[in-house]
């Protein structure tokens, strides 16, 4: 099926499972879909970060550009001028994607306003170190679907860090562990940049002991010692570490 190149122009757009239904992940603004269907005030759309597709309301998307740079703060304002006074029209997440016209006295002029260059780095300029970019995110409230420095879950933090570094991810816990790294035998040494899975659940291994990890325990991104989550997540309910990946 043939479908139309769009771009998200919100600074965050809720894809949902239906029309009116519940949230699966959100995009953030200057990213790219195709649109199979337009009805109704909804598009059904196919997002080309991840493939994930759902529904998003019609208004949410705008032509189809190709960004020139992204943001790489945890959060940053576009301005209606290139003065840090002038008035603040919208926020942007991490991973927001901007297609640059000029830069302007240390901002970065695009189609929604200025942007601080200090906060954006160019598309083709990658993170090295998909934990430094998930602590970007420490204390981000924790919200089902969420992919925002406003809220964000496991599998979306997750994503939101390698996505930073150039490394292909999926949207959900269960794709990512399917897809992402190698098996390693559940004695292994965690190391930093692994990745440990629950049943429904994902987490960064932060460094010797730690990880971080959005979760609705604490309702934010935090760290957390290994041994101290494995426990309290079993506790709960949530079961063992069912797998153990390096990417």
């Amino acid at each position: 099926m043939t479908g139309t190149a769009r771009r998200i122009r919100h600074p965050v757009a809720d894809l949902l499972r239906a029309p009116h239904g519940p949230r699966d992940r959100q995009l953030l603004l200057g990213e790219a879909v195709t649109v199979y269907e337009d009805r109704d005030g909804w598009s059904f759309v196919q997002a080309e970060r991840d493939g994930y597709v759902g529904y998003v309301l019609a208004e949410v998307l705008g032509p189809a550009e190709a960004a020139t740079h992204r943001v790489a703060a945890p959060a940053t304002h576009v301005y209606s001028r290139a003065d840090i006074k002038s008035r603040d029209r919208m926020t942007l997440s991490l991973g927001s994607r901007l297609t640059g016209r000029a830069e302007t006295g240390g901002f970065l002029e695009t189609g929604d306003g200025f942007v601080p260059m200090v906060h954006v780095a160019p598309v083709t300029e990658l993170a090295g170190d998909p934990v430094a970019v998930a602590e970007l995110f420490l204390g981000t409230p924790y919200l089902w679907g969420g992919n925002s420095r406003s809220g964000i879950d496991c599998s979306g933090l997750v994503q939101a860090a390698l996505l930073a570094c150039g490394l292909p991810c999926p949207g959900d816990s269960d794709q990512q562990q399917e897809a992402l790294g190698r098996a390693l035998p559940g004695a292994s040494p965690a190391r930093r940049g692994d990745l440990l899975f629950w049943a429904g659940h994902v987490a960064l291994v932060s460094g010797p002991g730690e990880l971080i990890h959005a979760n609705a325990f604490h309702m934010a991104v935090c760290r957390e010692p290994i041994a101290q989550a494995i426990a309290r997540i079993a506790r709960q309910g949530g079961g063992p570490v069912i797998a153990h990946k390096r990417p």
